[in-house]
């Protein structure tokens, strides 16, 4: 059984009826021939986890395909993943979000300010 960082934090993750979906619920098993065959595991996983907006695009294309987008991204929000792109979308603390908040200060918004 495959057991993600992720359902480690979280007691009792794959008990009762709030029963997380495991990652191997929805990839197979490792050494399961079709587990194989997805995109996330035929590239670097680092693009799955990056700040970059071009690596998150790239990432977010290569689920575009996929076999089990539904599945993952299903699994992704039961687990409320905390970070990385699962299913085709970008999660941040639990959440789906349109796009990472780049470091550095916001735009100053002069509409908001009276200017």
């Amino acid at each position: 059984m495959t057991v993600l960082f992720s359902e480690l934090l979280v007691p009792g993750w794959a008990e009762g009826e709030d029963a997380k979906i495991g990652l191997d619920a929805v990839t197979g098993i490792y050494g399961d021939e079709n587990a194989f065959t997805l995109p996330c595991h035929n590239s670097n996983p680092e693009v799955f986890f990056s700040e970059k907006s071009e690596e998150i695009a790239y990432a977010k294309s290569l689920c575009g395909g996929c076999p089990v987008k539904r599945e993952c991204l299903q699994g992704a929000l039961s687990r409320e993943e905390p970070c990385g792109v699962w299913g085709g979308e970008l999660f941040e603390d639990g959440q789906v979000i349109a796009a990472k908040r780049m470091p550095g200060r916001p735009r100053l918004n002069r509409e908001l300010i009276g200017a």
